[in-house]
């Protein structure tokens, strides 16, 4: 296992213990195009000098695309169906959830994927705001699962469940998405009782926290990632977060300033502010 950091210098791996540079120039694009991404890190990376910890991350993408999919945990199933029973689209959640195929969509292209320590915003035309916490599969081009990161999935609930054709609009838009801190790649999946934290904190004080496990996922990961390559292509791979099973109650909305805290092992936390 390996530890990807994208910093403004360019990536840096934490292997055994140690950070280091690539014995010769490695891009993101290069890593999720090759048939074997962790080979190419461990020669890129095992006689690469030593380096300090950067002082600032970046996303860890490059070309990449963010995908999600819903309602894989029976949470996320609940709380959309009460988001748009009044709009007469409550069914569709409770039937997708019990589908042979997934729900999947199109989350963000890498210039609106937010870095760990900056802002991700809410919608102005939104009355109801929420992050997501979500595993994230990272995903080579030829539909490969070789690693893992955080993402954040910010919704706009109010607009979803006032009908869920505005789905897109809930959930693609300027710095409606976080990843980080580091992509860590490895070959094995997070095992079922990995947690997905996440706090929410505004003026320092905690107004919100919860937790599920990987285990809680209804649908097995590589099957969502074989469901998002089929009839469709990736030459760059992509990102996909895997759903949602933590919901603040429906009487919360973000606040502009809010601190969001994600934390899923061995990825780390990723920490964003709220715009």
């Amino acid at each position: 296992m390996s530890r990807l950091f994208a910093t403004t210098a360019g990536i840096v791996a934490e292997i055994d213990g140690a950070l280091r540079a690539p014995s010769h120039p490695l891009t993101f694009d290069e890593i999720f195009g090759s048939d074997d991404p962790a080979a190419l890190v461990n020669s890129a990376f095992a006689s690469g000098p030593v380096v300090a910890a950067p002082t600032r991350l970046r996303a860890p993408l490059q070309s990449q695309e963010v995908w999600a999919a819903g309602v894989t945990y029976l949470r996320s199933k609940t709380a959309r169906m009460a988001e748009a029973k009044d709009a007469g689209g409550g069914t569709f959640y409770d039937k997708v959830y019990a589908a042979d195929r997934p729900e999947l969509f199109f989350k963000a292209t890498p210039h609106r994927v937010v870095a760990p320590g900056d802002a991700v915003r809410i919608r102005a035309d939104s009355s109801w705001n929420v992050p997501e916490p979500e595993l994230t599969l990272a995903i080579n081009s030829t539909g490969k699962i070789f690693g893992f990161t955080i993402g954040n999935d910010m919704s706009s609930r109010d607009i979803e469940g006032e009908n869920p054709l505005y789905l897109p609009q809930a959930k693609s838009y300027h710095r409606a998405a976080a990843i980080g801190p580091c992509l860590v790649i490895t070959d094995t999946l997070p095992a079922p009782e990995t947690v997905i934290a996440i706090e929410i904190r505004r003026a320092g004080v905690a107004v919100f926290s919860g937790e599920t496990t990987v285990g809680q996922i209804k649908r097995p990961l590589p099957s969502l990632a074989d469901w998002l390559f089929r009839e469709n292509s990736f030459p760059h791979g992509c990102y996909l977060m895997t759903g949602v099973g933590v919901v603040p109650p429906d009487s919360f909305t973000l606040r502009h300033g809010d601190e969001i805290r994600i934390t899923i092992e061995p990825v780390g936390t990723l920490v964003n502010t709220v715009d």
